[in-house]
């Protein structure tokens, strides 16, 4: 340990930074059948105690909160499943943070399958204004396809019990639901029900999960971990619920015409802020479509620091939080085949493609796909996505337009239904030619 550390004055980052924090690694009360962290547990030895001591609690608190340029600190708090630690656990967390908000803002935000949450927990959380995600894929007969529990029951009710208690609670909240092949499939069903439950929030997140293939560390693992940029030979073979990558696009593309003409400024899909934040020209604030990745680093129970959660393999351990500092442990994350990699690894077929700029060439660990060039590091679903941002730039336009004239975006939904469609369409076609917007 080096003078600056004794002395617990790091360096502050020239840019800001995202953890993301496994306090019981991943241990959890259900079994869901495509989850890719549950396998972890074979990287530690049986007997595991998943629950991060109070030293590495209160040095990852300390280190991040002063190595944190922004002057807001968001600690995101996932598993496993971390209401597995109780209540108390996340007492201490806040009282750890207390001494720092002063100078910083501190906000929390904890994922959970919301099957533990009772009345306690819902107090507890609105309190202390933590933002919940919950696991939702959807209707019963959607959901419980692939998320049971341990006795290979249904979590449904459980689930839902949890969000009707964040509603009632006045907690705030989002829903993360997976989208597997057969999700993708029942586009509107899926997103009628959130709307019929009252969710304002939602993200969809593409289920892709490949076969490990030969010569491909597989340390006591069924699925693949990230992909070699440059290599050729990857197995491409992906597991039975991964989404097909045109049917994603049109899963998409399904929810938004109906987004687009009944809920702009109701409901808020995460995955259509991004593209218009992309249109707009804005950097993306998910590392996926960003353009270098790096910065989005997952802590571990033990204290140890990974690129991201798709990176926890021995072979990307950057370093422990009790002793390594954490500006250098970030510099290594951006030199560990990720970070500008992302970008200068991209293939010939996406630097020419015109909706790159909304795509940025996805997660690198799902980069295993050839381009029509023969080239490797293709996203898999690069049809999907480009399917989808295509045909949205219409709407986009037409947002853009709005803004431009400070007109809320929510006015879209009537020119998507009168004549101001015709308008603001024929206006934007006119000038396509010499729009260089190339979402």
């Amino acid at each position: 340990m080096n003078d600056r550390q004794k002395n617990h004055q790091p360096v502050p980052l020239a840019q800001g930074l995202h953890i993301v924090a496994k306090p019981i690694g991943p241990a959890c009360n259900l079994d869901c059948a495509y989850c890719f962290y549950l396998e972890k547990q074979a990287l530690y030895g049986t007997g595991e105690n998943y629950r991060m001591p109070d030293v590495v609690l209160a040095t990852f608190i300390r280190s991040y909160v002063e190595a944190q340029p922004t002057p807001v600190v968001e600690f995101v708090w996932q598993g496993g499943e971390p209401t597995l630690l109780g209540i108390d656990f996340f007492r201490r967390v806040v009282e750890l943070q207390a001494p720092f908000a002063a100078n910083k803002t501190i906000s929390n935000v904890l994922q959970t399958n919301g099957t533990l949450l009772d009345d306690a927990w819902c107090r507890f959380l609105k309190q202390h204004n933590f933002m919940v995600g919950v696991s939702l894929d959807g209707p019963r007969e959607i959901h419980d396809r692939y998320r049971r529990d341990r006795q290979g029951n249904g979590s449904f009710d459980a689930v839902l019990r949890g969000l009707k208690l964040l509603q009632r609670h006045g907690v705030n909240y989002n829903v993360m639901a997976s989208v597997a092949r057969e999700t993708a499939r029942q586009a509107l069903a899926v997103y009628r029900f959130f709307k019929e439950q009252g969710v304002e929030f939602i993200q969809f997140v593409p289920l892709i999960e490949r076969l490990p293939g030969a010569g491909e560390t597989q340390l006591g693992l069924n699925l693949a971990g990230p992909a070699a940029l440059d290599r050729e030979e990857l197995n491409t073979t992906v597991t039975p619920w991964t989404v097909v990558p045109e049917e994603y696009g049109d899963f998409l593309i399904a929810i938004y015409e109906e987004w687009v003409r009944q809920d702009v400024g109701t409901t808020f899909v995460m995955n259509f802020e991004w593209a218009l934040n992309a249109w707009i020209g804005n950097p993306s604030p998910v590392c996926i479509h960003a353009r270098q990745c790096g910065r989005s680093l997952v802590i571990e129970h033990n204290g140890d620091i990974f690129p991201c959660d798709h990176c926890v393999y021995p072979h990307y351990r950057l370093g422990n939080i009790l002793s390594d500092d954490l500006a250098g442990m970030v510099a290594k994350s951006a030199r560990s085949g990720f970070g500008v990699d992302k970008e200068n690894a991209l293939p010939r077929w996406c630097r020419e493609c015109e909706v790159l700029a909304a795509c940025q060439g996805g997660c690198p660990k799902h980069r295993f796909a050839q381009s029509h060039y023969g080239e490797p590091g293709l996203h898999y679903l690069c049809a999907g996505y480009k399917k989808f941002f295509r045909h949205i730039r219409k709407y986009l336009r037409a947002m853009t337009t709005l803004l431009e004239h400070g007109v809320p975006v929510s006015e879209v939904m009537k020119a998507v239904k009168g004549p101001l469609v015709i308008r603001v369409a024929d206006q934007e076609e006119a000038g396509a030619a010499t729009d260089r917007r190339p979402v």
